[in-house]
């Protein structure tokens, strides 16, 4: 399970022309999901991005989570995190998992996230067309995947 982690001021997802998730201060998290994906990856993935001290603390220090500011997390779907470029300049997407394997894992991932912070977690739509607007803060940007835990 790999996910892009951006420190935002506020971020949207639309779908249509129609906004269906939206955040104030929290993080992004483009999750992009495998076929050998499981639900410890999941749990892992959350528990690690709910605890990240990415925050600025009082002195200016990212020394603060998610849960310490209260901030919030908007999720959205992103297959093409899962992207072979090895070969050709046309990427391979046969590394994302199909919608059987990766619908209940994305749900499972985040319900454990609206466990861990205690609040409401918003999506995109699986499989839809969506448009993302963020105002990242920093930037920060964090790259993980719970097959290569860092």
């Amino acid at each position: 399970m790999r996910a892009v982690v951006q420190r935002v001021k506020h971020a949207k997802v639309e779908i249509g022309g129609r906004t269906h998730g939206e955040i104030r201060q929290g993080l992004l998290i483009l999750l992009g999901i495998c076929p050998d994906d499981t639900p410890a990856d999941a749990d892992w993935l959350a528990r690690k991005v709910a605890a990240l001290r990415i925050f600025d603390d009082e002195r200016g220090v990212m020394n603060r989570s998610l849960t310490d500011i209260g901030g919030q997390a908007l999720v959205v779907s992103q297959f093409t995190l899962m992207a072979s470029y090895r070969k050709g300049n046309r990427p391979s997407y046969i590394g994302a998992a199909g919608h059987d394997i990766a619908v209940p894992l994305y749900e499972l991932y985040v319900e454990k996230l609206r466990q861990l912070t205690g609040r409401d977690v918003p999506t995109g739509e699986f499989g839809a067309d969506m448009q993302v607007t963020l105002l990242n803060d920093g930037p920060v940007t964090i790259c993980m995947d719970s097959k290569n835990p860092e």
